[in-house]
């Protein structure tokens, strides 16, 4: 053979080599990812239930000191966290050494500070479980179950980027009212033989009060952040503009996304898969309401979008608002592991999956099974937009690979 041959032979023997190397590598490198993530969803199978326990063993730090080393950049809590049920069984239980009227906002809240110093928020029951809310998608009082339930899926869907949440019964009379600062002990009235109490905010009115059973009130408390890491406030590039006759501009333009990838901080980072993760999330719960959203300051955009103020969903189980998707449908990206995880809690695992983490709360049950059935329905309307997108562009474009390594050291 000549010299010339073997060359032109020895060429395409290391390019063949080459590209089967590439090929197998790859294919190898995302089989180990599938398994991670498989590994991964049994694990949180496995952890689901958090018995509301108020033993603390192997330490002799407060469960308010361990909930704040949990948050880093990219998670409020880490994937494996023994000491939850701790943390959730001092938030239902640590007695209330001050209440005064919520921060800012539109709904009604209360600030509560529990025993040990820790801030947390505090949603009273507006509605029976079994009430539907009529309307626009973002119509009605906070629900306060809602803020349960979008906690758990939150673990579920592992994202973990909602803060702590869980239901909690306080009497008005014994437990607030002693405590009170003038500003909310001013809004307290009786009617009939029930407390309540109206608070401050933008929609707050005396004519709107939340009324206890006596003075009995169930509600919810979400843990408050730690100090060490402020939040920054964002506009949501897919907010609504509230107007009737006036449109946002992703409401008519298809080609918006391509316009939100040119702007900080969706240009670089993982912010954009953030939002399209939070979409979904929103999507599930039935969440039209997200017009901002917080992530930590200074964050350079590499900080979560932080799933906080969750409470008006759950409102209407037979409305499925796909516009919450638009995010989705508009960029056609998902993380490669929100894919996975999507897919594993197909043909009513999503369900089940959510009632037996919400079982041990203290306000159990937390939904009504109308709202859980629409779980399920939603997820596969999520399953079937992503599909859309990867017959028009195919997985490898749609299918993001998106892995951080989180410390919490």
């Amino acid at each position: 053979m000549k010299l010339k041959q073997r060359v032109v032979l020895l060429a395409i023997l290391l390019v063949i080599f080459i590209f089967t190397k590439v090929f197998l590598l790859d294919n190898l490198d995302t089989s180990a990812a599938h398994r991670e993530d498989q590994r991964a969803f049994q694990r949180m199978l496995s952890g689901l239930r958090v018995a509301l326990d108020p033993r603390l063993e192997h330490t002799l730090q407060s469960p308010w000191e361990i909930a704040a080393q949990w948050v880093v950049p990219r998670e409020v809590y880490p994937e494996d966290t023994p000491e939850m049920g701790a943390v959730m069984h001092a938030m239902t239980t640590k007695r209330i050494v001050k209440a005064d009227v919520g921060y800012k906002g539109t709904q009604l809240k209360a600030l509560l500070i529990l025993e040990g110093g820790q801030k947390v928020v505090f949603k009273p029951k507006r509605y029976a479980r079994d009430y539907i809310v009529e309307g626009e998608p973002y119509a009605g009082y906070d629900r306060h179950n809602a803020e349960v339930a979008a906690f758990h899926l939150d673990r579920i869907l592992g994202f973990r980027r909602a803060p702590l949440v869980v239901g909690r019964f306080v009497n008005l009379r014994t437990e607030i009212k002693p405590v009170a600062t003038e500003q909310l002990l001013g809004t307290f009235m009786t009617v009939g033989n029930n407390t309540c109490f109206y608070g401050k905010c933008y929609y707050c009115r005396e004519t709107e009060p939340a009324c206890a059973d006596g003075d009995i009130m169930e509600g919810s408390v979400t843990l408050w952040l730690p100090d060490v890491w402020p939040l920054q406030k964002h506009r949501h590039p897919w907010g609504r503009t509230y107007r009737e006759g006036k449109l946002a501009r992703w409401e008519y333009d298809e080609s918006y996304c391509d316009a939100v990838k040119k702007t900080s901080p969706y240009d670089s980072g993982p912010r954009l898969l953030d939002i399209i993760d939070t979409a979904i999330f929103d999507y599930l719960i039935g969440n039209a309401d997200r017009h901002h959203y917080e992530s930590f300051q200074d964050d350079e955009g590499a900080s979560m979008l932080i799933l906080l103020d969750n409470a008006k969903s759950f409102g209407n189980p037979a409305l499925d608002e796909r516009s919450i998707l638009a995010p989705l449908y508009q960029c056609c990206i998902i993380r490669v592991s929100t894919w996975n995880r999507l897919n594993y809690l197909k043909n009513g695992v999503l369900k089940s999956a959510l009632k037996t983490a919400m079982s041990h709360d203290p306000i159990s049950p937390v939904l009504s099974d109308p709202h859980l059935d629409a779980l399920d329905q939603r997820l596969l309307s999520i399953l079937a937009t992503v599909k859309q997108c990867t017959d028009q562009f195919g997985p490898d474009v749609v299918l993001v690979e998106d892995r951080m390594t989180l410390s919490h050291l």
